[in-house]
């Protein structure tokens, strides 16, 4: 079974057995966070964040916060499609807990400001939930206005 989530225009699928974690929205009401968590340990997070400047300072932003957090982290640049938009984020590998973990970041232009889309899976779960994850990314909607 296959659940949806929408909001300001923008929609994807994921699994019924994936549960949702958390909806944040900002003080002001203009932005929201949406945490989507497999039953391991993969997770997909979900940002509209309007009080950005555009998607490539809002994936500087991203990949900093990651950097602060993980010092032995790899990420390489990544410019691809993303909803049948341009995206811009990066694909990152880092050891926490001594697991092995990739995620990857991806952030577009909406008509209600730059979205941030970020997935990550540890080494243990990855053969599992990273198609999962990709078919997440691949069902993206975003309207036009």
């Amino acid at each position: 079974m296959i659940r949806t989530f929408e909001r300001d225009g923008i929609r994807f699928r994921y699994p019924a057995t994936w549960t949702v974690e958390s909806v944040d929205d900002d003080p002001d009401g203009s932005g929201w966070t949406i945490s989507v968590q497999s039953p391991a340990t993969a997770f997909v997070l979900v940002s509209l964040r309007p009080d950005a400047d555009n998607p490539a300072d809002l994936a500087d932003q991203v990949l900093h916060t990651l950097e602060a957090e993980y010092k032995e982290l790899d990420a390489v640049n990544s410019v691809v499609g993303f909803a049948g938009l341009p995206s811009i984020g990066h694909d990152v590998d880092f050891l926490t807990l001594d697991t092995a973990v990739t995620c990857w970041t991806r952030c577009v232009q909406t008509p209600a400001g730059p979205l941030v889309v970020l997935c990550q899976a540890s080494e243990r779960d990855r053969v599992i939930d990273e198609p999962v994850l990709q078919a997440i990314c691949a069902s993206f909607e975003i309207d036009e206005e």
